[in-house]
């Protein structure tokens, strides 16, 4: 699990499809559309003191495993399904990272598990007196656990939705920024028709999972007593 609260920004340095990663290690292998990624992540500045291999470890708010972590980096394997519903992990360039949080740790942003639901759009990036309002639209499916006020994560960044709209294409959400967030994440790198990778607060849909087969539950007793 982790909070949303990013902690340093590394860098991608080295992406090698797992065909090449195999070759290089002698094994027998010819690359498919459905294999993964190797990926060679820079620190960044990140506290490594109490990181070690097999540690989880959020990429843009995609939770990973340290492979061989040493002073400069370490690696990770993402899978295909991975690359499919995120941005950003694909190529190198910066990253916003967070280590797992410890049962002690301050609780800053909210829970989020860093398994990414879908990438959203960005729209527009404005700059307002005190802060950045950026809109992003994600898709249809997910509308139903966002809500104003609500917490939702955007490439690993714990936020908050100011207000929301929902139309054909998808639900646009609008968010406000303050410098600091905005200096010290890769959102500052943010333009339109950009992808962010998006997860829905946890607490929302599971509410909305539980009020869904409650009212499921009801109406099938509702047939039930007017078929008798």
């Amino acid at each position: 699990m982790f909070t949303g609260i990013v902690q340093a920004v590394g860098e991608i340095v080295s992406v090698r499809a797992q065909s090449e990663l195999s070759r290089s290690q002698g094994a027998d292998s010819t690359w498919t559309d459905e294999e993964g990624l190797r990926l060679r992540v820079t620190w960044g500045g990140l506290d490594t003191s109490d990181v070690r291999e097999g540690d989880s470890i959020a990429l843009n708010g995609a939770c990973m495993t340290v492979i061989s972590p040493d002073s400069r980096g370490f690696e990770v394997d993402i899978s295909r399904e991975s690359l499919r519903c995120t941005s950003g992990l694909d190529a190198t360039g910066p990253v916003n990272l967070e280590k797992a949080m410890r049962a002690s740790d301050r609780l800053g942003g909210h829970m989020v598990s860093g398994h990414v639901d879908a990438r959203g759009e960005v729209i527009s990036v404005e700059r307002r007196a005190e802060s950045i309002e950026l809109v992003v639209r994600i898709p249809s499916h997910l509308a139903p656990f966002v809500t104003e006020k609500g917490s939702i994560t955007l490439h690993g960044v714990s936020l908050t939705v100011n207000r929301l709209r929902d139309d054909e294409r998808g639900t646009d959400l609008w968010i406000n920024l303050i410098p600091h967030t905005w200096s010290v994440t890769t959102l500052c790198r943010l333009q339109p028709n950009d992808f962010v990778n998006v997860e829905v607060d946890a607490m929302s849909r599971q509410i909305s999972r539980i009020l869904e087969r409650q009212f499921a539950h009801l109406l099938a007793s509702a047939r039930g007593s007017h078929d008798a």
